[in-house]
């Protein structure tokens, strides 16, 4: 039961539903009884959905959504949940089947971040016809969100639709908050500074909403490998723009940032690493980065003032 390696989809429901999966009744004390995907999407669904749910996350800090692989233990919980939220726009990519599946067998089945109008989403370049997934990274759209995943709790539990509805509103109010904060730190730089180079590119959004160029090494998915020619590329970039920082990710291994800070280097500029930024998760729970608002604070900061003149007010 630790893997699901080499089972069909339809199998590893069978098994679960064996195990006591099955489309859900009632949790305890009444509760929803929900499951999340990322800890970004859990961090969601919990503030809205507060004493009312019984929630469970699938991926911890750290972990990156592009790659991994539900185990059977995940299918069994999902199968006997009552609503599954997960963000969409082929974040969870090996999970997309699974998802696909368990909402056939009764489970709501909810992708938050389709939920924003394809209209304001981002086209991939890497992948025709595709959105880029990380829409959490504009504060607005999040907020869109959250609209949504109040009025599916709403649906399954009417008893406490005025609750869910009443936090969901508080809560887009601080991330209207949150944006203006965002808005005013990024003011602290000169528009020229406002480059931001990371791992993957998962900063589309951001960059978008708060007026920076973003390069990303990797595609919008890390499941994609970095050639040489990416490399020399984005190095070539980073010193003729005169680039001072770049950052690595919490969910994505250092080598690539590191190779790319070689390959500028091997120019005779020096870039330094900026700090790790979060990207396809949250910190640790209870960190000041174990929350959206948190991991977003965090993540401004360490790019205002990586990317800041020396003496430049933040």
């Amino acid at each position: 039961m630790k893997s699901i390696a080499g089972l069909s989809i339809g199998a590893m429901l069978v098994i679960a539903t064996a195990c006591g999966g099955g489309p859900a009744g009632p949790a305890e004390e009444g509760n929803v009884k929900v499951e999340a995907t990322t800890n970004i999407v859990g961090d969601l669904v919990r503030t809205i959905g507060g004493s009312e749910i019984e929630l469970e996350v699938l991926m911890g800090p750290g972990i990156d959504p592009h790659l991994y692989k539900a185990s059977a233990g995940d299918v069994r919980r999902m199968s006997s949940a009552q609503a599954i939220f997960y963000n969409g726009l082929h974040l969870e990519g090996k999970m997309s089947e699974i998802l696909e599946s368990v909402g056939e067998r009764g489970s709501v089945t909810v992708a938050v971040a389709e939920c924003v109008p394809e209209r304001d989403l981002i086209t991939s370049t890497d992948f025709s016809g595709l959105h880029d997934p990380h829409v959490w990274f504009d504060a607005g759209l999040w907020s869109q969100a959250a609209a949504c995943v109040a009025e599916t709790l709403a649906d399954l539990d009417t008893e406490h639709a005025a609750e869910f509805r009443k936090r969901a509103e508080a809560y887009i109010d601080e991330l209207t908050i949150l944006d203006g904060w965002i808005r005013q730190k990024v003011e602290t730089l000169e528009p020229e500074q406002r480059v931001l180079v990371t791992a993957h590119d998962a900063f589309g959004y951001f960059g978008r909403a708060y007026g920076f160029e973003v390069r990303g090494l990797l595609g919008v998915s890390t499941a994609a490998e970095a050639g040489t020619s990416d490399v020399q590329e984005l190095a070539d970039f980073i010193v003729e723009r005169e680039i001072p920082a770049i950052f690595v990710e919490t969910s994505v291994p250092p080598r690539y940032v590191q190779a790319l800070q070689e390959a500028v280097s091997a120019r005779g500029f020096a870039v330094e690493i900026g700090g790790s930024l979060y990207s396809d998760s949250l910190g640790d729970p209870g960190s000041p980065a174990g929350t959206y608002a948190g991991t977003v604070r965090a993540n401004v900061d360490a790019i205002v003032t990586a990317l800041s003149a020396p003496g430049d007010s933040e």
